[in-house]
């Protein structure tokens, strides 16, 4: 029988909130809202990127936000995410209901351990650090 929601949110938090504890961790503070689970975290090409876990009875969807509908270059800012998506492990840049640039996984409830949280976090973080400083870069350049 598959986990309930709350059952996989509980687990959730208390997988991250060791993470919080941890001062090694880019992890910041966790908190639930509207049932979704908020994980803050550190970055060294901004300041902090929130990674929202929607728990469900089957499958954890992740997204992070990386930088809102771009209103310039948006064919080079999607090229760049389809290319950089083949260096991705879990995740995959994709965009929101407002064109806004995402990147987004998901995992089996059944495979909810700090391993395998690890390595999509990781994976999100990663994705963050890698395509926001040329994805802002080209969206909001000043025109010459």
């Amino acid at each position: 029988m598959p986990a309930s929601r709350d059952e996989v949110r509980q687990r959730l938090l208390a997988l991250l909130g060791a993470w919080v504890d941890d001062t090694e961790s880019d992890v910041v503070a966790t908190e639930v809202v509207d049932g979704r689970v908020a994980v803050r975290m550190r970055q060294t090409v901004r300041d902090f990127t929130t990674i929202w876990c929607d728990p469900g009875e089957r499958t954890i969807r992740f997204e992070a936000y990386v930088l809102p509908a771009p209103p310039r270059s948006v064919a080079e800012i999607h090229r760049q995410a389809l290319v950089r998506n083949a260096g991705l492990r879990d995740a995959a840049f994709a965009l929101d209901t407002e064109d806004a640039v995402v990147l987004v996984a998901r995992i089996p409830t059944e495979e909810l351990s700090d391993d395998r949280l690890q390595l999509v976090v990781a994976d999100l973080w990663e994705g963050v650090e890698r395509a926001f400083p040329s994805m802002v870069r080209l969206a909001f350049a000043r025109e010459k």
